[in-house]
């Protein structure tokens, strides 16, 4: 017989009804978060979510500056900015690099300098940044890679400029040059203003005034698609670009002291005595700084460090020589300010000099010594015997506080990185540098320019201005002038103080003895005597090594590095100068017949207005 089932019908309803509430609570919890959760993302944070969607669609580009151009005094551009290509890749992109790279190096050239400095590029870079493996495409290069393009996703060819100098070697020391940012200038440059921007001045002029040639970086706001492809421009802020300087330095005069210096390494300083400006500013060797913009190769820039003739070092301002006889003049000045000695005041000259109880010879360019000398012949005919005595009775100390005032021993001040300060030895220097005392002998070389005396080709340069301005020391400048926004042209402020407490007699008779180097019978420069215009000057020959007591020195069996250096400084005219020279010829041998006719070159260059090239 069946079993009957008997429900409760109660039970089961409320079973049921119980289950409805829990669905019902669950749903309306679940519409409570759903809610909620709209709230924080519709009301809350709609504008983050707003800014998030619209940068799926909305991107800003940094659209960076164009950088301002240099100029000569003429006009003739120094620094430009040419068209370029350069094929870039950017990483995230690009799903496999190195294959990437090899299948592109099948269709244009790429070498291992140009992989070596996009791995360093890479390190240095976001996942999103482009990085180029090939700059400076040909149009050939470009066309071939147009029509590949398909097969390389993430690499593209942009337009873009390239700073170039088109007189190279003739402004490398001057100028400088630009190079790609690297890890430690990220650091203390303006990240934002420098946005989209890969380089940044290096050394000479172009960093000194990096930030006026700069400019400030503008942006772009682009609608891209998904693919991200511009499809058109929203909002554009424009860039403004760097200031143009217009410099001091004469073209003219740059290229005809690198012609006068022919084959022989050296420096050239000239200096428009009246502003401070810097007319030309020649280091031989130089370089070619278009190598640097890009990244010059492993293997050219081994080849100029390596060079025995240093074509990276700037002689100019960095190079320091002893100053040998040119320092005569401002040292006969300080024995004639001290009262130490007069004018017209004599020592005999028998070839040599020696220290009282002592029994080396501190011998005189002429053997045979020039008899009786008085300033005046001591100056014209550069008598080292006269310039030992005069510096036994000045003392080392009134010695390096009266060269102070010229600024030997200390920076010009020029505005150009790297500048260096030379040498002017004193008892406090020798007792801290070298923990010795200091001894009556050196204080004779140095009254002759030798010994531990160093100076920079500029620092004589500037020296030779107070001179030929009676006192007045000028700051030497390359910038002129620079173009503002507002197309106004600002000009550099000149800087100069004036030396005080100094017989204006003195000046003259100094002057008068530098001015006979040149136009007296026994002058040691007297071959670039100039029928136009006066000049005053002095000869200087610098010792590359030591010659021992019973040895004598013969230029023509010394290795040709080990020769002595020219040197020569000099003003013009005389009467009202407009310029001073100074001129260093590494292993030249003698200041009046080498480094004096390249001085009457570039003076001519100047004073003589012949006609530009």
């Amino acid at each position: 017989m069946p079993q009957l089932s008997i429900k409760n019908h109660l039970f089961e309803s409320q079973f049921f009804m119980g289950r409805i509430i829990v669905a019902a609570i669950i749903v309306t919890l679940t519409l409570l978060l759903l809610l909620t959760r709209m709230l924080y993302l519709q009301v809350l944070n709609h504008e983050h979510f707003t800014t998030l969607s619209l940068d799926n669609r909305v991107k800003l580009e940094p659209r960076p500056p164009t950088r301002g151009l240099i100029y000569d005094s003429h006009g003739t551009i120094l620094a430009q900015n040419l068209p370029a290509y350069s094929l870039d890749i950017t990483p995230e992109k690009t799903p496999d690099i190195e294959a990437t790279i090899q299948a592109l190096s099948e269709i244009i050239p790429i070498n291992e300098d140009d992989r070596k400095r996009f791995k360093r590029l890479r390190q240095q870079r976001r996942r999103f940044d482009s990085i180029p493996i090939r700059v400076r495409l040909s149009d050939e290069e470009v066309a071939r890679f147009a029509v590949n393009q398909h097969r390389f996703p993430g690499v593209v060819v942009h337009a873009k400029l390239l700073r170039d100098y088109p007189l190279q070697e003739q402004t490398a020391h001057v100028l400088g040059y630009v190079g790609r940012i690297n890890k430690q200038e990220l650091q203390q440059i303006d990240a934002s203003n420098y946005s989209g921007t890969t380089h940044i001045g290096k050394n000479g002029v172009e960093k000194t005034y990096e930030n006026q040639l700069h400019g400030s970086v503008g942006l772009q706001q682009v609608e891209v698609n998904a693919k991200g492809r511009v499809l058109r421009v929203l909002e554009n802020q424009p860039p403004k670009p760097g200031e143009n300087l217009h410099l001091f330095l004469d073209m003219d005069l740059q290229a005809a002291a690198m012609e006068a210096l022919k084959d022989y390494n050296g420096a050239v300083a000239a200096i428009d005595t009246r502003t401070g400006g810097v007319l030309a500013l020649v280091s031989k060797p130089g370089y070619d700084p278009n190598l640097f913009v890009e990244g010059i190769s492993s293997r050219a820039y081994k080849t100029l460090r390596d060079s025995l003739d240093k074509p990276l070092f700037n002689r100019a301002i960095r190079g320091q020589y002893p100053p040998g006889s040119t320092v005569k003049p401002f040292i006969g000045l300080a024995g004639l300010e001290k009262g130490v000695v007069s004018f017209n005041q004599q020592t005999y000259c028998p070839g040599f000099y020696q220290l009282p109880g002592h029994d080396h010879k501190y011998r005189d360019w002429k053997k045979t010594g020039h008899g009786q000398m008085a300033m005046e012949d001591a100056i014209i005919q550069s008598c080292d015997v006269y310039y030992y005595e005069l510096a036994r009775t000045l003392g080392i100390d009134r010695l390096h506080d009266f060269l102070t005032t010229f600024g030997f021993g200390s920076r010009s001040g020029i505005d150009l990185t790297g500048e260096r300060s030379g040498l002017l030895p004193s008892r406090e220097w020798k007792r801290k540098a070298r923990r010795e005392p200091w001894y009556p002998g050196e204080t004779l070389i140095t009254g002759i320019g030798q010994g531990y005396f160093l100076t920079t080709p500029l620092q004589l340069a500037a020296a030779t201005v107070s001179l030929a301005n009676r006192g007045q020391r000028i700051r030497p400048r390359m910038v002129e002038s620079i173009d503002l926004p507002d197309g106004s042209r600002e000009t550099t402020r000149m800087e100069s103080t004036q030396l005080s407490q100094v017989d204006p007699e003195h000046w003259e008779q100094v002057i008068q003895a530098m001015q006979q180097v040149i136009e007296g019978q026994r002058g040691t420069a007297r071959r670039i005597r100039s029928d136009h215009y006066g000049i005053a000057g002095k000869t200087g020959t610098a010792q590359v090594f030591t010659v021992k007591q019973d040895e004598e020195y013969d230029e023509e069996t010394v290795e040709k590095r080990k020769r002595d250096h020219a040197l020569f400084i000099a003003f013009a005219p005389v009467e009202e100068p407009r310029i001073a020279v100074a001129v260093i010829v590494e292993n030249g041998g003698h200041g009046g017949s080498v480094a004096a006719p390249i001085a009457r070159k570039v003076m001519d260059r100047y004073l003589l207005k012949e006609a530009r090239p």
